[in-house]
């Protein structure tokens, strides 16, 4: 069953927050207002994009991460790696350095999750031919597109495809050989390390899941500076990692736009930043696109590479990845020796469905069918009496989203700057009480009077 509120890796630090709507104004969900000086999400409409987080000129957006000690609470400690991870250092650290001094930090077992993804792709396969009624399928991928589609298109939640992400096979597969191998569930530990809020938000939330096959989420920048400090310090000699002979091209380009879309027949569209997602789920949930058998959908601009937690040039990350992936391929063995993984296929397989994805609409206005209706009526007539100008200045993004939030009692007309001087000219409210609502909505503080001789 899942859980009833969302977890959200995204926090707003009050006491560093300017109230200056950059935040306000980039939210794809129109998730955020400004009350008393401040921003504020709305949980249930967030979907840690992280677009806020990186709009913010103030550093007032923080990503949650949990306290990199608990790792030893676990006898065997598993680093699940995103292969863009190794795409943020220099080109003369070789993967060998990141693995060992990932190890060194206190991880036993260190795993590129995109090692996974021929399971997935097998079983993606097998379920779009099976479920084929319900093209265009939508991936799984990326957890803040899922979100997105639960909180504003749900009609199309069942399009998306319900299999687990590599990241939850990956953490399946170590999980039971490590148990094979005799180790008590206790006793082991499974840690990812991140790209983005969203997939923090993933673990402690689980969609499709009652729980998550993953013990905590480490950001990638935090383990991006502590490996390199390591690396720049040590002056061990290198060689190439041999535990990575599996590696191909389709496993590194996993994370990558058209990694996934670029692995399945029929015509395939790849589509990375949300802002370009919801203009195509638009189109899709309107009908104007209609001929399309699978959609890649991330969140980030050149997806993983892009992702927020990511501290190198995302297109010199890409570079990297590309020239790593052609350097397996050339150097691939003629024969390989079978991976662990494809030991383990049959049963991560088995185990692989997640249960079906639940809408979660912000845009219903009520339950009951009428009252809905009579609140959408009352949204329209107050819309001819807002200016229409999406200033924000009245700590909403737009005048549809006061008008919604007046309606379900969480703002007031009166917010609006413009009916408070149109009012206050007929007297119908007095300056003191057009000043007291603006310093409800932008702090006291914003107020204060300034000598303009210090300036």
């Amino acid at each position: 069953m899942e859980q009833t509120h969302f977890y959200h890796a995204l926090k707003v630090v009050d006491e560093v927050c300017i109230g200056c709507t950059h935040c306000m104004n980039v939210c794809p969900t129109a998730a955020i207002r400004v009350k008393n000086g401040t921003a504020d999400i709305n949980k249930n409409a967030c979907v840690d994009c992280g677009e806020c987080l990186q709009a913010c000129p103030v550093n007032a957006i923080i990503v949650e991460q949990d306290d990199f000690t608990q790792i030893f609470n676990y006898k065997q400690r598993v680093a699940l790696l995103p292969t863009v991870l190794l795409g943020q250092f220099p080109d003369d650290v070789s993967e060998v350095q990141i693995y060992n001094e990932i190890k060194n930090l206190g991880f036993t077992h260190v795993y590129e999750v995109d090692g996974a993804v021929d399971v997935l792709i097998d079983s993606t396969k097998k379920f779009m031919h099976k479920h084929h009624q319900e093209r265009p399928f939508i991936s799984s991928f990326c957890p803040a597109i899922v979100r997105l589609i639960q909180v504003k298109f749900p009609a199309l939640v069942d399009n998306i495809i319900r299999l687990k992400p590599v990241i939850d096979i990956s953490a399946q597969f170590y999980r039971k050989k490590l148990e094979d191998k005799g180790y008590s569930k206790e006793e082991i530990g499974i840690f990812y390390v991140t790209p983005c809020a969203a997939k923090i938000a993933a673990v402690k939330s689980p969609v499709g899941e009652e729980e998550s096959l993953i013990d905590g989420v480490i950001n990638m920048d935090f383990i991006y500076n502590k490996v390199l400090l390591s690396i720049k310090n040590s002056n061990k000699e290198t060689k190439k990692y041999p535990e990575n002979i599996h590696m191909s091209r389709r496993s590194i380009g996993w994370t990558l736009t058209t990694g996934e879309a670029s692995r399945y027949s029929g015509r395939c569209l790849a589509i990375d930043e949300i802002h370009n997602v919801i203009e195509v789920l638009e189109k899709l949930e309107n009908e104007e696109i209609t001929d399309v058998d699978f959609l890649e959908l991330r969140a980030c601009d050149h997806s993983c590479a892009g992702g927020v937690l990511a501290t190198e040039n995302r297109f010199l990350a890409i570079e990297r990845l590309r020239k790593r992936a052609a350097w397996y391929h050339r150097n691939k063995p003629t024969i390989l020796p079978e991976r662990e993984i494809d030991l383990y296929k049959p049963y991560l397989q088995e185990n692989i469905s997640i249960n079906k994805v639940e809408p979660r609409s912000i845009l219903s206005l009520d339950s009951d069918m009428m009252v809905a209706m009579k609140k959408m009526k009352k949204i329209n007539r107050i819309m001819k009496v807002l200016p229409g100008i999406d200033c924000g200045a009245c700590g909403a993004p737009r005048c549809q989203a006061l008008a919604e939030d007046v309606v379900q009692g969480k703002a007031k007309m009166t917010q609006c700057v413009f009916l408070q001087k149109m009012l206050t000219k007929e007297g119908l409210i007095s300056p003191q009480e057009s000043f007291d609502i603006s310093e409800d909505t932008w702090g006291k503080s914003r107020f204060e009077k300034k000598n303009l001789n210090d300036h």
